[in-house]
């Protein structure tokens, strides 16, 4: 059975958004960036976060639940910052290295909950 929600944040590179994302679609999960996405349009040498917010879980899958939701703050290839939500294993997450010290986990985590940032999906529509 998986620890309760991480109260964390963990930066990623884009290689390793791309691995999760592709996890989160082969696993069902419903918050994904569909194939191929991220890495067309996140920035390739950028640091992304992942904020563990909810516990899901996906009654059509039971195999792959429960499983985190995550809020992402997202560097796209313009450089704009964007919200955005992950599904993430469990496991997965756990498996990402802690990197970044209290201060920085709590200015990310103030940006991701008040900072009205543009979402995946407004930034897509005028980027396509």
């Amino acid at each position: 059975m998986p620890s309760p929600v991480p109260r964390t944040v963990k930066a990623i590179d884009t290689p390793t958004l791309v691995q999760l994302d592709t996890q989160a679609i082969e696993y069902g999960f419903n918050r994904n960036h569909g194939p191929g996405w991220l890495a067309r349009h996140a920035a390739r040498n950028s640091t992304h976060y992942l904020r563990p917010f909810l516990e899901h879980r996906a009654g059509r899958r039971p195999e792959f639940s429960p499983h985190w939701r995550c809020m992402l703050l997202l560097t796209m290839r313009d450089s704009q910052q964007v919200f955005s939500l992950l599904d993430v294993w469990p496991a997965s997450f756990d498996r990402l290295p802690e990197t970044l010290d209290r201060a920085a986990k709590q200015a990310i985590a103030d940006r991701l909950d008040h900072a009205n940032l543009p979402t995946q999906a407004q930034w897509a529509s005028l980027n396509p």
